[in-house]
């Protein structure tokens, strides 16, 4: 109850917002519970009675963010971990290759695209953990 207080009060000051709050049918999710996130405007949607993967997209980035980053790192607190997710998700969203439909890969956008004559430049991420590669103009 009290760590759905603390959630409530950032959402009053507004340093988060939310629309929906997913939770599972565990009964430590009292009716009180539920109480203090609508009281914030924020719609709680339980996900189906024995539904594994309903959650899968959720799981399948957190599966990831952990092998690809947070297991080779050790995070000394809470802002530590924020700027490491941070740097991790802005690579994930701009830079990590992802499949594309019918499994193909994506295509690239034009920053990306061989240049003739163009030198390719490395950048370090996370103090070299991820490596991110571009053409020089």
């Amino acid at each position: 109850m009290q760590q759905a207080r603390n959630l409530a009060w950032r959402f009053q000051d507004g340093a988060l917002s939310a629309k929906f709050l997913l939770r599972d049918r565990n009964s430590k999710f009292t009716a009180a519970f539920d109480e203090v996130f609508r009281s914030q405007g924020v719609r709680i949607v339980r996900l189906p009675v024995r539904a594994p993967r309903a959650n899968s997209i959720a799981e399948r980035f957190v599966g990831t963010a952990r092998r690809e980053c947070l297991d080779h790192l050790l995070i000394f607190g809470r802002g530590h971990l924020e700027r490491v997710l941070s740097a991790f998700l802005e690579h994930y969203h701009r830079a990590r290759p992802h499949q594309g439909l019918e499994q193909q890969l994506p295509r690239p956008p034009a920053e990306a695209r061989p240049v003739p004559g163009g030198e390719l430049v490395r950048e370090d991420r996370l103090g070299g953990l991820i490596h991110e590669y571009r053409w020089a103009a």
